[in-house]
């Protein structure tokens, strides 16, 4: 019989969509007042992937990847996605239409969980109305996608950024251990 164990640290991230003339530096400034330093960041990139936030938000979609130094506690997901949806209702337009789609997940050791609100098969409650979805697992030196993963996190630059904040952290893992 195995042993419960407490797991290890996992990095927050943030997949940030947004029409080009959201208030996008507010946002950002308000999710930096709670999770401190950004350490890594791809974007802002032109998101073309999917219509699928056209009639919502319009077009001209902007996305842009980021992550912070600290390392969380997986177990707190549910409440960042719930700050995060905060912020999105906070700052959509007049009619209730978002202007922002902010999307929290962690890059853990093995694999890239993102928070959602929609439940479906290959997803896991959570807590307070969130499910936890992995969207990518890493074998063989680099990470790998589902039938389900969203378009843009198959794409090779976002797993490139994705990398970039699972290095040092096995690095961290590993130190922890010793």
């Amino acid at each position: 019989m195995g042993s419960a164990t407490q797991p290890a640290a996992v990095k927050l991230f943030l997949a940030v969509l947004y029409h080009k003339d959201a208030p996008v530096e507010e946002v950002l400034s308000l999710i930096d007042q709670r999770f401190g330093n950004r350490q890594h960041w791809y974007g802002p990139i032109s998101f073309s992937w999917t219509r699928y936030y056209s009639d919502e938000m319009g077009s001209e979609l902007l996305k842009l990847y980021y992550n912070y130094e600290i390392s969380i506690d997986r177990s707190k997901l549910p409440d960042i996605k719930c700050f995060t949806n905060d912020l999105e209702r906070q700052f959509s337009s007049e009619d209730g239409a978002r202007t922002i789609n902010i999307d929290p997940g962690y890059v853990a050791r093995d694999k890239v969980v993102l928070a959602t609100t929609k439940d479906f098969y290959h997803r896991l409650y959570l807590d307070k109305g969130i499910f936890g979805e992995v969207t990518l697992h890493y074998r063989k030196g680099r990470f790998r996608y589902f039938s389900w993963t969203y378009p843009d996190f198959k794409d090779e630059k976002v797993m490139q950024f994705l990398e970039r904040i699972r290095a040092p952290l096995v690095k961290q893992i590993r130190t922890e251990k010793c």
